[in-house]
């Protein structure tokens, strides 16, 4: 299995080709390529090769899915003794991409997206429930 390590909004992920990623918010438009070109491991089936930081030439292309929110964070602190409180929440903006090619560093296609045709799951923000 190819797979790579890239380093985006401050996180490394370990992406294979076809995969759907959810990543810290990126400014492009659904439906638009993206190139990740920090790239710290690439693994082709036999040959690893680990960038030093990062791999030069290795890119990995994604399009975008989608652009949301991700769910609420709470955020509450409390001052003891005090009678003092504060309580709110936080949704942190993220995109929704589908990695499609991933390219080694001489710049060949090293591992695609395959046109089988599979399920692919819908994502749908969660229901909030009331407790009464």
């Amino acid at each position: 299995m190819t797979f790579a390590v890239i380093n985006t909004g401050g996180k490394q992920y370990k992406v294979f080709a076809n995969d759907e990623v959810t990543i810290e918010k990126l400014p492009n438009k659904v439906g638009d390529v993206v190139q990740f070109k920090e790239v710290l491991l690439l693994n082709n089936d036999n040959k690893v090769e680990i960038g030093t930081p990062s791999i030069v030439g290795a890119k990995v292309e994604a399009k975008v899915l989608q652009q949301r929110k991700n769910k609420t964070i709470l955020v509450f602190k409390k001052r003891r003794r005090q009678n003092s409180k504060r309580k709110n929440g936080h949704r942190q903006n993220m995109s929704i991409v589908q990695i499609t090619k991933i390219y080694g560093k001489d710049g060949k296609v090293v591992s695609e997206k395959s046109n089988e045709n599979k399920k692919v799951k819908k994502i749908e923000p969660t229901k909030k429930t009331r407790i009464k």
